[in-house]
Parts: structure tokens; sequence; C-alpha cells
């Protein structure tokens, strides 16, 4: 497998990364992103955030 991500030059987490950034581009639900990818809500709303930047979500405590 690492193989394959060396010919594309790629690593898995940035692959992942991409995946994650791009869902929440769809849904711009960080409690979708939390249940999909087993993420912690700071993450997921960080996620959305950068997805969304003229969107506003209210912080987590």
């Amino acid at each position: 497998m690492r193989t394959a991500f060396d010919q594309i030059g790629l690593l898995p987490r940035q692959l992942w990364t991409n995946r994650v950034l791009d869902e929440a581009r769809e849904t711009a639900d960080p409690i979708c992103l939390v249940r999909l990818f087993g993420i912690h809500p700071r993450i997921a709303v960080k996620y959305v955030q950068t997805a969304h930047p003229d969107k506003a979500l209210p912080r987590i405590r």
C-alpha cells in the first residue's frame, strides 16, 4: 500500500485530511464529521470553519 502512496506523492494522512475537509465543505455540520470520522468536536468545528470561513459557528467549551 505504501508503494501506491509513494507513486502519487501523497501521505495517507494527507488523503484522510482532504477527505474530512471535503465532507466539511458538503455538510457544514461538525456533528456529522464527529460521527462519520470519530474526531473530537473541536477538530470538527475547525474543519467546518476552514471549509466555510464565511459562516460563524458557536464556540465549544
